[in-house]
């Protein structure tokens, strides 16, 4: 039975200060860390459960959260590879902006769409910006009509299903465990495919930071079941945390 192992990064340096982050790179909190960490135990101590390969970002949280993740659970040596399609949405001119300053700004309502909706875009950031993705060095061999200058969720669905199509749902058809590290809208969009869930109701959805979710597939890579690993109790306020964010 292919497993299939979602991971949000540990808490960011902007995700304690409530700030739109997107593409740009940002550093673990300590407690950010201590959650990798309690991830990569959760991993180690699930039955049946043993990670053969790990997928994450290119963004440093998602790197690091990675690799703390796996010396925690005993398995630094597994193959890890990193791809820009797996970044977090790109806020556009949003990004380093407080999120609650920005709700009152624009007003809750606007925010919500920009934050939860489907395919409403914010605004875009220039060209000139060190926040647009041509000024990064990281992304020199990506053609630069793929970098985006903002994202919607459903662009996000768009730039990572050929990834998990062509790289992750491979693995898993040949029987490996995969690990994916990665960001809170880059994991709605890939929860969004697997779970089937439509336009309207992935507004609802809410992904904390360094719990592991586990999907376990058929061999058509559908799902036949889902759940975090860890207390449910503690799942459940960390995702409504998560929804408190813009106010």
């Amino acid at each position: 039975m292919p497993k299939l192992v979602l991971l949000r990064h540990g808490q960011s340096t902007w995700n304690a200060e409530n700030r739109f982050t997107g593409w740009v790179d940002v550093d673990l909190t300590p407690f950010g860390e201590d959650e990798a960490r309690a991830a990569g135990e959760l991993l180690a101590s699930a039955e049946g459960l043993v990670v053969d390969v790990v997928h994450t970002s290119v963004l440093t949280r998602a790197v690091v959260s990675a690799n703390l993740a796996l010396t925690a659970a005993g398995r630094s040596f597994v193959p890890v590879r990193r791809h820009w399609r797996l970044n977090e949405r790109h806020y556009g001119a949003l990004q380093g902006l407080d999120k609650k300053e920005t709700a009152a700004r624009h007003g809750a309502e606007q925010v919500l769409a920009w934050r939860r909706s489907y395919s409403t875009r914010p605004p875009e950031v220039t060209a000139d910006s060190p926040h647009h993705p041509a000024n990064d060095s990281r992304y020199r061999l990506v053609p630069p009509s793929a970098l985006p200058a903002a994202e919607c969720l459903e662009d996000v669905v768009n730039r990572l299903l050929p990834y998990y199509e062509d790289a992750i749902a491979p693995e898993l058809l040949s029987g490996l465990t995969v690990l994916v590290v990665a960001h809170g809208n880059s994991l709605r969009a890939l929860e969004k495919h697997l779970e089937q869930i439509t336009d309207e109701a992935i507004v609802d959805l809410d992904i904390p930071t360094g719990m592991p979710r586990v999907y376990e597939l058929d061999d058509a890579l559908t799902v036949r079941e889902a759940y975090y690993l860890g207390d449910a109790d503690a799942v459940r306020a960390a995702a409504e945390a998560v929804a408190r964010q813009a106010g």
